[in-house]
């Protein structure tokens, strides 16, 4: 896996699939040594959920029977994570394409993003997809937004890992995204460089 250096903007749906690991300079708290898995990138923007903020509440087995998705208790349990700032009360299920509902987007021929109730159906009674994360919320940028933050050294970009996508150990995600570009997080300069 090999970090991508950005000189030129991208084209359309260039990160689609990939990973965004926030750079030690990037201070925001909400995407602080952040993990992003990119959903969708184009001409419009980007949308991606964070991979490594869990929820401690609501657990699982409460958001289904708030949903009144049966049987309660579910059969299988999602961790859930906070998948970004945007629409944090609107859950999103990023799982493997061994399972596709209505409207599931098939984001890169082995992920794909689900926001039915149909998936934690399937999920509640014991089936569904065989990897899977329930994230609430996501991450989103506007047009141009995500390659100027790039080019600001804000964030580097990633092969996705399935390891590190559904893992439940968000406390070490960062870093061990980072491990497999060969980075060490203190070897990290926070300025941006031009040729």
């Amino acid at each position: 896996m090999t970090a991508q250096v950005i000189s030129d903007p991208p084209q359309p749906g260039w990160l689609t699939g990939q990973m965004l690991l926030a750079m030690p300079a990037l201070r925001d708290p909400r995407f602080s040594q952040s993990v992003i898995y990119i959903c969708a990138h184009n001409q419009d923007g980007a949308m991606g959920l964070v991979l490594n903020r869990m929820l401690r509440k609501p657990k699982f087995e409460d958001l289904m029977l708030q949903l009144s998705v049966e049987p309660n208790p579910p059969q299988r349990v999602l961790a859930m994570g906070q998948g970004g700032p945007v629409e944090d009360h609107r859950g999103f299920v990023l799982h493997s394409a061994d399972w596709v509902g209505e409207g599931s987007l098939n984001v890169d021929g082995a992920r794909v993003l689900t926001a039915s109730m149909e998936v934690l159906q399937a999920v509640a009674s014991g089936g569904g997809p065989e990897k899977a994360r329930l994230l609430l919320g996501y991450a989103g940028w506007g047009s141009g937004q995500l390659e100027e933050e790039i080019q600001q050294n804000s964030w580097l970009t990633a092969e996705a890992d399935d390891e590190i996508l559904f893992d439940a150990d968000c406390q070490t995600k960062w870093q061990r995204a980072l491990a497999k570009l060969k980075i060490d997080p203190g070897m990290l300069s926070g300025d941006a460089g031009r040729a």
